[in-house]
C-alpha cells in the first residue's frame, strides 16, 4: 500500500480542479468502464505537475488506499513519465516489457498490467492522466480499449477547459460587480455632494431677484435659475438612482397627512416659472387626502413634466391632470410632438438610456427621469404606461388607493 504525501502544494487551483473531476456525474462511469473493459481492478484519474501527483477520482477494487485529495511522490509514478515525455505508456506485462520490467514503480505499488493516458485541455496543456492497472497480466495494448480510454481522457480535457472558462467568467463577473459597486458609491457620494453647493445657488438667486429691479437683470436671474433647477433635478435623479441600487428601491415616507393636490400644482408652477413660452394646461382634482408619499409623486410629476418639455413639440400645450378614478390615482402628462417609435418604448424606463430632444439633438440629460418615475410608481404600488401616436404622447400613471 503506498504512502500519500502528508504536505499538499499550495495550489491555488488544485481544490478547483478537485472538484471539477469530483462534480463530474459522467466520471464514475469512465472509471467503473475502463475496468470492466481492460480488466483491470484499479482505474483512476491524477491530476500530475512537476511536483505533485494527486488523486482526483479513483476505481478501486484492490483496496489501493487512495482517496481523492490524496498525493504520491510524482517522481515515484509513471504518470511522471507519461508528463515529461508527453506519450502513453501502455503495458501489458511488465515482466516481458524491455522498458519496464526493471523499473522500481511497478515493483514499488504491485502491478504487472499499466494503463496511462495523458489527458489534456483543448489548448494542448497537461492536466494529468486517466491511468488503470492490475497486479495480474492483461491486454491492455487492444485497439478498441485504447480508443476508448482517449475519448474517455478527451472528455475529461474538455469539461476542464469549459469549466476554466467558467471560472474565469466567474472572476470577471465578480470584477465587474465589485466596479459597478464602486461607481454605485462613487455616485451617491458625487449626488449628495452636490445638493448642497446647487441648492446654495438657487437661493443666491432668489434674494438676488427680489433686489434688482432691472427687468433685463431679472430675466437673466429667471434663465440662470432654470438652469440650476435642472442642475438640481439631475442630482435628485442621480442620487435616487444609486439609493435605489445600493439599497432596496425607492424609499417612501406615505401620510395622509397635507395636500397632494397642492403638491402637484405647486409642481406646475414651478415649471410655468422656469419655462418661459411653455403653456402648461392643469386640471388637478383630488379631493380628501391620499395615502403617498407627496414628495415622490411631486418628483414623478416633475420628472414626466420636465420629458414633455425636452421631448415635446414647441410652443405647444402641455396637459396634466390627476385624479381619482374607480378607486385609483391617475396622473397624467401629454404633449404634442414627434411620436415614440414602438421599438423605443420597452426601453424608456430603463436608466442611462441616449435620449432626443424635439430638435434631434442626443444626449440630453443622464436619462434617469423616467426611470426614477417608474420606481417611484413601483414603490406606490403602481404602474407606468405611456401611448404615443402622430397626435400625442401622453405618461400615465396609476396607483390603487390604499388605507393608512
Amino acid at each position: 500500500m503506498p504512502t500519500s504525501d502528508a504536505t499538499p502544494a499550495q495550489d491555488p487551483f488544485l481544490a478547483d480542479d478537485l472538484a471539477i473531476i469530483r462534480d463530474n456525474p459522467a466520471v464514475p462511469t469512465m472509471l467503473e468502464t475502463v475496468c470492466l473493459a481492460a480488466g483491470v481492478r484499479f482505474a483512476a484519474i491524477a491530476r500530475v505537475t512537476d511536483k505533485n501527483w494527486t488523486m482526483c477520482s479513483v476505481r478501486d477494487q484492490l483496496e489501493f488506499g487512495l482517496a481523492p485529495g490524496d498525493e504520491l511522490d510524482v517522481g515515484s509514478t509513471l504518470c511522471h513519465v507519461v508528463r515529461t515525455c508527453a506519450a502513453e505508456i501502455v503495458i501489458n506485462d511488465v515482466e516481458q516489457h524491455e522498458t519496464y520490467r526493471d523499473h522500481p514503480t511497478p515493483r514499488q505499488y504491485g502491478f504487472r498490467s499499466y494503463l496511462s493516458i495523458p489527458i489534456r485541455r483543448p489548448d494542448g496543456s497537461f492536466f494529468g492522466t486517466l491511468c488503470a492497472f492490475d497486479p495480474e497480466p492483461r491486454n491492455l495494448d487492444d485497439q478498441s480499449i485504447l480508443q476508448m480510454v482517449r475519448l474517455f481522457a478527451k472528455l475529461i480535457g474538455d469539461t476542464l477547459h469549459s469549466e476554466d472558462q467558467m471560472r474565469q467568467m466567474r472572476i470577471e463577473l465578480d470584477q465587474e460587480r465589485h466596479i459597478a459597486q464602486v461607481q454605485e458609491e462613487f455616485m451617491a457620494i458625487l449626488a449628495h455632494d452636490l445638493r448642497n453647493p446647487a441648492n446654495a445657488i438657487r437661493s443666491g438667486l432668489r434674494v438676488l431677484g427680489r433686489r434688482t429691479g432691472d427687468p433685463e437683470t431679472a430675466s437673466l436671474i429667471s434663465l440662470i435659475d432654470a438652469a440650476a433647477q435642472r442642475m438640481t433635478d439631475l442630482i435628485t435623479n442621480l442620487l435616487d438612482h444609486a439609493r435605489n441600487r445600493l439599497g432596496d428601491g425607492i424609499v417612501l415616507n406615505r401620510s395622509l397627512e397635507g395636500s397632494l393636490a397642492e403638491a402637484l400644482q405647486q409642481v406646475v408652477g414651478e415649471f410655468r416659472t422656469i419655462s418661459w413660452g411653455q403653456e402648461i394646461r392643469a386640471d388637478i382634482d383630488l379631493p380628501g387626502p391620499i395615502h403617498c408619499d407627496r414628495a415622490r409623486l411631486a418628483q414623478l410629476l416633475s420628472n414626466l413634466i420636465g420629458n414633455a418639455i425636452t421631448h415635446g413639440a414647441q410652443g405647444r400645450p402641455i396637459d396634466v391632470s390627476a385624479c381619482v378614478t374607480d378607486g385609483r390615482l391617475v396622473m397624467a402628462v401629454g404633449n404634442e410632438g414627434v411620436p415614440i417609435p414602438p421599438d423605443r418604448i420597452p426601453g424608456l424606463f430603463k436608466p442611462f438610456k441616449t435620449t432626443t430632444d424635439r430638435l434631434g439633438q442626443q444626449g440630453l440629460g443622464l436619462g434617469l427621469g423616467l426611470y426614477i418615475a417608474s420606481e417611484i410608481a413601483t414603490a406606490h404600488g403602481g404602474r407606468m404606461q405611456v401611448a404615443s401616436d402622430e397626435a400625442r404622447t401622453v405618461f400615465t400613471f396609476t396607483m390603487p388607493l390604499t388605507p393608512a
